[in-house]
């Protein structure tokens, strides 16, 4: 059963308040955007930058059930939001 748009944003915003309050994977994850903190306060509410917290996530599973485990969101749920957000259709061949 696919996700409500509601809950894609539940998921999305509950990944981004996680990813905000880990002070080891945050800086990890600036570096690799190049997002400064203004950048991510700024993108909490673009589907794009939620997407690309959840594609963040979704590298390492070990990141996914830390996030997970922690928030108490089904792992699938991850992979589900991420689908629902821009990008989240095309298809990735590697």
């Amino acid at each position: 059963m696919a996700l409500s748009q509601d809950a894609v944003e539940q998921v999305a915003l509950t990944a981004i308040a996680w990813l905000a309050g880990n002070d080891e994977l945050l800086p990890v994850f600036m570096g690799a955007t190049g997002a400064d903190e203004a950048a991510f306060r700024e993108g909490v509410r673009d589907p794009e930058f939620q997407a690309s917290v959840l594609d963040f996530i979704l590298m390492d599973d070990a990141w996914v059930v830390a996030f997970c485990d922690n928030k108490g969101v089904p792992y699938d749920h991850v992979m589900q939001a991420r689908g629902a957000l821009p990008g989240g259709a095309q298809v990735h061949w590697t």
